[in-house]
C-alpha cells in the first residue's frame, strides 16, 4: 500500500508551537512571562503556526497578533458571569455533532481541531470529544439533519473543518449536498488568515463544485493578519461563485479603535472580502481581560458609521444562550 506524503498545509499543521517557552524564544520576549504562560497553557494549549508568528513583531508584547494566542495569568481568574458555556451551545446539541439554534439552519461541530487557539475562544472549554461529529458517525448525522422538514442551510463549524483532510471534507460535502430541501452551505474557518497553504486547488475545487450556494466564513480580526500572501490565497475562491465574508471579535487593547476597525475593513474589500459580524466577546471563563465595554464599542460603531460607507461596517453583535437569533449591541440593555 502506498502511504502519501502529507500535503505541506499538514505539515505545517504539525509543526505548529504549542510550547511557550518556544513563542517567546522566536520573538525574543521576556522569560519572566513564560511561568503564567504554562500555567495557563496547562488549562487551554497553546497552539500557533509559524506563519502567523512570522506576522508578529519582534520583541514587542503587545504586538496585537501575539495578544491573541499567548497564554496569560489573567485566564486563571474567576469573573462574575463568565462562564464554561457562554452561548448555550449545550442546550442546542442535537446528537452526532449537530447544534440547532436558529430557524433553518444547523451548526455541525465537524472536529476539535484548530490551527490555532485563540485566547478569547468562546469553546474553549467545549467537550469536542463527546458532541462532534465522529467519523463513524457521518451517515446517522446526515439522516438527522434530512428529517428536520424547515432545514434549508448547514454551516460548518468546530474546531475547524478545514483541518479535514479534502478526502473527509469531500465526503462531508457530499452528504449534506444530497439532503433534501437544502439550499445553502457555510463553512466557517480562521485556516486562510492563520495557515494560507491550507488552500489548495483541491480544497478550492471542492469548494467550487458543490451545488450548494456556498458562503466562506473567514476570520481576521486584525489588519496585521492580511496581506499579500492571504490575497494570493483566497484569490481563486474569489474565482468561484462561493461569497466571501469576515467575522470578528472585538477585542480590548487589540482592535477596538476606530482606526484599526476601518483599515480591517478597507483591507478585507482589498481582498474581496466583505465585513460581516463584529461580535462583542463571548462571556467565557478565561476570556474577561479581552472584554470591552458595552457603551465603548457601540461608540466604536458610531465612529466605524462615519467614516466608511455602509456596506463596510461590519453588523456589531452578541450572542445570548436561547436567543432566536444573534442580536445588534444596541438593542441589549
Amino acid at each position: 500500500m502506498i502511504q502519501r506524503s502529507p500535503a505541506l498545509w499538514q505539515q505545517e499543521l504539525a509543526q505548529a508551537v504549542t510550547d511557550p517557552a518556544e513563542l517567546l524564544r522566536i520573538l525574543g520576549l521576556d522569560p519572566a512571562l513564560l511561568p503564567a504562560a504554562r500555567q495557563a497553557a496547562a488549562l487551554f494549549p497553546l497552539r500557533v503556526p509559524r506563519y502567523f508568528i512570522g506576522r508578529m513583531r519582534h520583541g514587542d508584547p503587545d504586538d496585537p497578533l501575539l495578544r491573541q494566542v499567548l497564554p496569560l495569568g489573567e485566564e486563571l481568574l474567576d469573573h462574575p458571569g463568565f462562564v464554561t458555556d457562554p452561548v448555550g451551545d449545550h442546550a442546542a446539541d442535537q446528537g452526532g455533532g449537530i447544534l440547532r439554534k436558529y430557524h433553518g439552519r444547523a451548526l455541525l461541530i465537524t472536529t476539535g481541531a484548530c490551527a490555532v487557539h485563540c485566547r478569547y475562544c468562546f469553546r474553549r472549554h467545549f467537550p469536542y470529544t463527546e458532541l462532534s461529529l465522529g467519523r463513524s458517525g457521518l451517515a446517522t448525522t446526515l439522516d438527522r439533519l434530512a428529517a428536520v422538514p424547515e432545514l434549508t442551510e448547514v454551516i460548518l463549524s468546530g474546531g475547524d473543518p478545514l483541518t479535514l483532510s479534502d478526502q473527509r471534507l469531500g465526503e462531508l460535502l457530499a452528504g449534506i449536498a444530497a439532503l433534501p430541501r437544502l439550499r445553502r452551505l457555510r463553512i466557517h474557518t480562521r485556516l486562510p488568515v492563520v495557515l494560507p497553504s491550507r488552500m489548495t486547488a483541491g480544497l478550492v475545487r471542492l469548494i467550487a463544485t458543490t451545488p450548494l450556494a456556498t458562503t466562506v466564513v473567514i476570520h481576521a480580526n486584525h489588519p496585521q493578519e492580511l496581506g499579500p500572501v492571504l490575497e494570493r490565497a483566497l484569490a481563486p475562491l474569489r474565482q468561484t461563485r462561493a461569497q466571501l465574508l469576515n467575522q470578528a471579535v472585538l477585542l480590548r487593547g487589540i482592535n477596538d479603535t476606530p482606526e484599526i476597525q476601518a483599515q480591517l475593513s478597507e483591507d478585507l474589500f482589498q481582498l474581496g472580502v466583505l465585513p460581516y459580524y463584529l461580535h462583542q466577546l463571548d462571556p467565557v471563563a478565561g476570556a474577561a481581560h479581552h472584554a470591552v465595554t458595552r457603551d465603548s464599542a457601540l461608540a466604536l460603531l458610531a465612529a466605524l458609521r462615519q467614516r466608511l460607507p455602509g456596506y463596510l461596517v461590519p453588523r456589531l453583535v452578541a450572542e445570548q444562550a436561547g436567543a432566536a437569533t444573534k442580536l445588534p449591541l444596541e438593542l441589549l440593555p
